[in-house]
């Protein structure tokens, strides 16, 4: 569910249906989903214009899945019934399209469920409730397809599509609906239990002998993970409606849930074009998915990851997102044999396309929990050389590849010192530490001689230029791609070829589970666990507070209130600095920029006399011009980057962000310091999580900076910033007719003609670049203001829940102060239990933590 989504108007409405006046953080999901359940299954039985009691009974028997006798949401339910009903708001659609919003595709499905559900007491669906579900369905965007099985499944039918039924399978899986709580995930159970039993899947074709049982395992603790959180949140969900745990407690734990949730390994294949990085995918994959072909053949970013069928998305750059025909997958993923064939890059520049994702249900890698990312070849196009480097940024392992019989020319070096130099945080002299180098078609290598040659030189270079840690013996591998692919379709397990792509296989996994996976358990772990003791710390000030051992006075409830307030006034004391500060590094920025300009064209043309290509422009002028334009633009990217590491990072920003670093960590210091008071006088541990939360947040500008940097700043300032220009292809265009002049000109010889050509693509590069400087200054200026806004958040969250913990104390002492002895003692009891339940799932991630250091 996207709480994000959940907008005023959805709070105004469920104000107006329950007769309170509620706040977003009353909204919480299982809130929001039981309002759109009260609101279909109220349609359901109201539909044909008479109600049974029996109707009645099985609509309360419903909603009571949901939620605890004397909890405040089983009140709220009440209050719904009786809104929804009387106000007859089920007849609205616009009412239900704001109410589902934020529902996510499983919910509305899961919901949509019981509706089929209550219709169907006696196995049969009338036909008025079942035109309503379906006109209700499809406001929400559920497919026919799914309610055929959801109403075979109530009927008792048998007959259903396969790949309908396993799409409803997965998403009602009851993963999808840990974010709500314990009671959501029995109840989806429920539903899938009334299904027909699915069908397992043929597999016709033989996919992969390769099996990942590591990174199976690792998926196992990490799923395992999630449901540990999910207990947690339900935990602290019920204590919260008890007041004796704060609100920004749930919200923690359920950031974590989503980072566990979302956790993928990244894989990036890159290389020079044609060195068989699509063959290589397919080896991995265990099928000729990608398309294959001698000349440069990868136009855009595919993603191959997992899915419950085989589909395929294009995502655009104007932010579209479709599905398109799996037939045309390999058209799309692939420039044109034409393009290719006559190095036509300015085509390449033209493509709308962002990426293209690729789900498959039976691929094994994939299955474990791995995206696979095929980039365009490097060296083939600027542009697509920086969409290559972003990959990098955010990936987990990355594999270059070459090839046997081409190995290491200068142009490869080049390419994959600067691949080194993209992963390891711009250190020229650092190894790359999640760097696999595949040399490729050894087997066109017949004699012995030739294949240990190939080695040394790999080796001597590799070690020469420290690219790999000094005990990465297991990064570098020597395989045939298509020798391993032929041995998998044909499942020949004894081919020498395919036992060194096992061998390969089993370092790429052995890397991603214990130097990747491994750490990424323990921080989940550990995040989960401060979560726990902050409840376990929690509720004993419950029930300290209980026992009469924490008492406020009116004068200490007043305090409270006055530091609420205060609390409130640094949030806004650190945004107004933010703002100030923003704006004085944007008019810097400006000023620099508009300096560095001025002489960019003379710094520019003192490179020209470096630029070479072994090309003769009167037979080839295309990649002639090609030539001069790769090294303007990296000439360019170069000057970028000096000014944004320069001017940019260290002059302008970096002072501008201590300054309102020094300004948070004052305003957080005042209210630990606050706190601490606090504890002293009424023996609390307020500033204990509040601490916590500060080291959470940390405070390094550097690493901020290159996060925040992730999208314009990947592959460098002047890498995000070509990309976002495209700028090759319209240099291509302007140059290409001039180009053809030239080389007709005899007199100028062979020379003089590569001189012109370097003067129009240096004057025409130029001119182009200077054109987009609005546009450039304008997203430099978004990602300044991203900088200091994510700090500002980040510090704002370490208030809110100073906040909450005051709050929250204040609702303990008035209901400790309301309640009779006899109540008291039962509360003690019940935090007891709620606190047993803590203690066993650390008992639990115990048991994690030991399991994945021996994966």
């Amino acid at each position: 569910m996207d709480t994000l989504l959940v907008s005023s108007q959805t709070v105004e409405l469920l104000s107006q249906i329950t007769g309170q006046k509620l706040t977003q953080k009353n909204l919480t999901p299982p809130v929001i989903f039981l309002a759109n359940l009260v609101m279909v299954l109220l349609g359901v039985i109201f539909v044909d214009g008479t109600v049974a009691e029996s109707e009645k009974q099985r609509l309360l028997t419903t909603l009571y899945r949901f939620s605890n006798p004397k909890s405040d949401v089983r009140k709220l339910t009440h209050l719904m019934i009786k809104g929804i009903k009387e106000n007859q708001v089920y007849e609205q659609v616009n009412n239900l399209l704001t109410l589902a919003a934020p529902l996510s595709e499983s919910e509305k499905l899961l919901l949509i469920s019981f509706g089929y559900e209550i219709s169907t007491a006696d196995s049969e669906i009338e036909t008025c409730n079942k035109n309503y579900l379906e006109i209700v369905a499809k406001q929400l965007g559920i497919k026919p397809q799914h309610l055929v099985v959801l109403e075979a499944g109530f009927t008792h039918r048998t007959n259903v599509d396969s790949a309908a039924l396993n799409e409803v399978y997965f998403l009602l899986n009851t993963a999808q609906f840990q974010q709500l709580g314990t009671i959501f995930v029995k109840a989806a159970s429920e539903i899938l239990a009334v299904l027909p039993a699915k069908l397992e899947t043929k597999v016709t074709k033989q996919h992969s002998n390769i099996s990942y049982g590591k990174l199976a395992k690792f998926q196992e603790h990490r799923k395992q993970l999630e449901t540990y959180c999910t207990q947690i949140s339900q935990v602290v969900k019920d204590c919260n409606e008890h007041s004796f745990l704060p609100q920004s407690l749930i919200e923690e734990i359920e950031e974590v849930f989503k980072k566990i949730k979302s956790q993928r390994f990244r894989l990036a294949v890159v290389g020079e074009f044609s060195k068989g990085k699509s063959t290589l995918l397919n080896a991995l994959l265990g099928e000729e998915i990608q398309p294959v072909r001698a000349i440069p053949c990868s136009g855009t970013v595919t993603v191959l990851k997992y899915g419950i069928k085989k589909r395929v998305f294009c995502r655009y750059k104007d932010g579209r997102y479709e599905e398109i025909p799996f037939e045309q997958y390999k058209v799309k993923a692939a420039i044109s044999k034409e393009a290719a064939r006559e190095h036509r890059s300015d085509e390449l520049a033209q493509s709308d396309i962002e990426e293209i994702i690729f789900e498959h249900p039976e691929l094994a890698l994939c299955k474990s929990g791995v995206e696979i990312l095929d980039s365009p070849g490097l060296n083939e196009h600027p542009d697509r050389t920086s969409i290559t480097y972003k990959l990098l940024k955010n990936s987990d392992a990355v594999i270059f590849l070459t090839d046997a019989m081409h190995l290491l020319s200068e142009k490869e070096k080049e390419l994959i010192q600067d691949v080194r130099y993209q992963l390891n945080g711009n250190c020229e002299d650092q190894p790359a530490e999640n760097l696999f180098v595949l040399v490729n078609f050894m087997d066109s290598l017949e004699e012995e001689e030739d294949r240990q040659d190939v080695k040394q030189r790999l080796e001597s270079f590799m070690k020469n230029k420290n690219l790999l840690l000094s005990n990465a013996e297991h990064r570098v591998h020597y395989i045939s791609a298509k020798a391993a692919l032929k041995a998998i379709l044909n499942n020949r397990s004894d081919d020498e070829y395919l036992k060194s792509f096992h061998a390969f296989t089993q370092s790429l996994e052995n890397f991603l589970t214990i130097e990747r996976g491994s750490l990424q358990i323990k921080q989940f772990v550990k995040k989960i666990n401060d979560h726990i003791q902050a409840a376990l710390d929690g509720l004993l000030q419950a029930k300290d507070t209980l026992d009469g051992n924490i008492k406020l006075s009116e004068a200490g409830k007043l305090e409270i209130l006055e530091q609420i307030g205060e609390a409130s006034g640094r949030d806004v004391r650190i945004q107004i600095l933010a703002n100030e500060v923003k704006e004085l590094a944007f008019e810097q920025t400006n000023e620099s920029w508009d300096e560095w300009i001025e002489g960019l064209g003379e710094r520019l043309a003192n490179k020209l006399e470096r630029w070479t290509s072994p090309h003769n422009p009167i037979f080839n002028q295309q990649q002639v011009r090609q030539d001069y334009i790769n090294q303007f633009i990296h000439d360019l990217k170069n000057e970028i980057d000096q000014w944004g590491e320069k001017e940019l990072k260290n002059r302008i920003l970096k002072p501008h962000f201590e300054i309102l670093e020094d300004c948070i960590n004052e305003e957080l210091n005042a209210l630990r310091n606050r706190l601490k008071v606090l504890d002293k006088e009424i023996n609390t541990d307020f500033s204990k999580q509040i601490n916590l939360a500060i080291n959470d947040i940390g405070d390094s500008f550097g690493d901020l900076f290159s996060y925040i940097g992730g999208g314009l700043f990947a592959g460098g300032l002047g890498a995000g910033l070509l990309m976002l220009l495209g700028l090759g292809g319209p240099i291509m265009w302007a140059v290409a007719g001039i180009g053809a002049a030239i080389a007709g000109a005899f007199g100028f010889g062979v020379g003089g003609i590569h001189e012109q050509l370097k003067l129009k693509v240096f004057e025409t590069g130029c001119e182009k670049f200077v054109e987009s400087t609005e546009e450039l200054t304008n997203k430099i200026g978004e990602t300044i203001s991203l900088l200091f806004d994510n700090r500002v958040e980040a510090a704002v969250k370490v208030i809110e829940k100073a906040i909450s913990l005051y709050e929250n104390l204040l609702e303990q002492q008035e209901k400790a102060h309301n309640e009779t002895l006899e109540q008291r003692e039962s509360e003690k009891i019940w935090i007891s239990q709620k606190r047993q339940e803590l203690e066993q799932v650390q008992n639990g991630l115990e048991v994690i933590l030991n399991k994945c250091t021996i994966i």
